[in-house]
C-alpha cells in the first residue's frame, strides 16, 4: 500500500498554501529536505523575487529529489491554486512568480531550477544584458574568472555598471542593468556579440563562440546568443538540480579571482553571506538610469 502524503496548510500573505511531505529528501546526500528548501526560499525571497516579478517562468522539477528524474515545465498545471498568476504567451500559459505564496507553492512542487526571460510580461524590451560564460566543466571554472575580469576591465573603460553571479553549475553570468523600455534585443545583440568576438580574438586559446560542444575542446563558450527574445537565464538565488545543491549566487566583483569556486555557494552558505555581507546585487535597480549605453550603441552601429 502506498504511503499517504503528509499534508499541511500554511498561511502566507493571506493565502493558503498546501505543503506536502515536508520531510521528503530533496538532496539526500546533503541532508536537505523539502522543508529546508522551503525555509531557504522564504528567507531569500526579498532578494530573489524582484528578479522574477512579472516574468514568464520556466522551471525544472525534481519530484523525487536529486539525483532523480526531472522535467521542464512551462505551462501552469490545471491543479494550480487560484492565487497563482499566469500569462498567456503564444500557446503557453506561463506561471508568473511575483510573490511569496507562488514561490513556496512552486518549491512544494519540487521546482528547483527557476529560469526567467530577459523581459517582463509588460514589455518586449530586455531589462538587462546578460553574458553567459560557460566553461567545459567545473574544473575549468578559472576560464570563466579570466573572461569575467577581461570584461570587467572593458566595462570600466566604458563607464558601465555591471554585476556578476555564478551559474550554480560551472560558469559565471555578467549582468548590465538597462533603462526600462529603451533597447531592443537586436540592439543589445550588437553589444553581446562585440564582447564575445573581442574575447575570442584576444585569447583564442581560451575562448570560443562555437555552439557545438564537440568542437569547443577545452575552451570556454561565450554564449552571446543566449541573450535573445524567448531565451531564459537561471534566476539569481535559484538552487540548481545538481548533487551539491549549489545556488546561482550573486557575488561581489572583488571576489572574482582565482580563489572563487561555484562550490563556495551551497544553500546554507548563501543565506549566511547575505546576513553578514548583504546582497551583491543591492544596487542593481539604482544603476539602470546611470548607464551610458546610448553612446556605446551609437558607436557600435557606426562601426558596422
Amino acid at each position: 500500500m502506498a504511503k499517504a502524503k503528509e499534508r499541511h496548510t500554511i498561511s502566507i500573505d493571506n493565502q493558503a498554501v498546501d505543503i506536502t511531505n515536508p520531510d521528503k529528501p530533496l538532496w539526500p546526500d546533503k541532508g536537505i529536505t523539502k522543508l529546508s528548501y522551503l525555509k531557504y526560499l522564504i528567507e531569500v525571497s526579498p532578494y530573489m523575487l524582484p528578479f522574477m516579478k512579472n516574468r514568464d517562468l520556466t522551471i525544472i522539477r525534481y519530484p523525487h529529489g536529486v539525483p532523480g528524474e526531472s522535467f521542464y515545465q512551462k505551462s501552469c498545471p490545471d491543479y494550480a491554486p487560484d492565487f497563482i498568476q499566469t500569462h498567456l504567451s503564444g500557446d503557453i500559459n506561463y506561471i508568473v512568480c511575483s510573490d511569496l505564496p507562488t514561490l513556496i507553492w512552486l518549491g512544494n512542487q519540487g521546482a528547483l531550477d527557476l529560469h526567467i526571460p530577459f523581459n517582463t510580461i509588460h514589455s518586449p524590451y530586455p531589462t538587462d544584458i546578460v553574458l553567459d560564460l560557460d566553461p567545459p566543466s567545473r574544473e575549468e571554472f578559472l576560464l570563466a574568472v579570466e573572461a569575467a575580469l577581461i570584461i570587467k576591465e572593458i566595462f570600466e573603460g566604458l563607464n558601465l555598471t555591471s554585476f556578476v553571479k555564478t551559474s550554480g553549475n560551472k560558469g559565471l553570468q555578467i549582468y548590465i542593468p538597462l533603462p526600462q523600455d529603451q533597447y531592443t534585443y537586436e540592439e543589445t545583440r550588437l553589444f553581446t556579440e562585440f564582447l564575445a568576438r573581442y574575447l575570442t580574438k584576444k585569447e583564442p586559446k581560451w575562448f570560443t563562440v562555437e555552439r557545438l560542444k564537440k568542437k569547443r575542446g577545452k575552451k570556454l563558450y561565450v554564449d552571446y546568443l543566449q541573450h535573445a527574445e524567448g531565451k531564459t537565464i537561471v534566476s539569481p538565488y535559484s538552487l540548481r538540480g545538481n548533487p551539491d545543491a549549489l545556488v546561482a549566487a550573486p557575488v561581489f566583483w572583488r571576489e572574482v579571482n582565482h580563489a572563487l569556486s561555484p562550490s563556495m555557494f551551497p544553500m546554507a552558505a548563501v543565506l549566511d553571506r547575505i546576513e553578514k555581507q548583504g546582497c551583491p546585487f543591492e544596487e542593481f535597480e539604482a544603476s539602470r538610469d546611470q548607464q551610458p549605453f546610448d553612446k556605446i550603441l551609437l558607436w557600435l552601429k557606426e562601426s558596422k
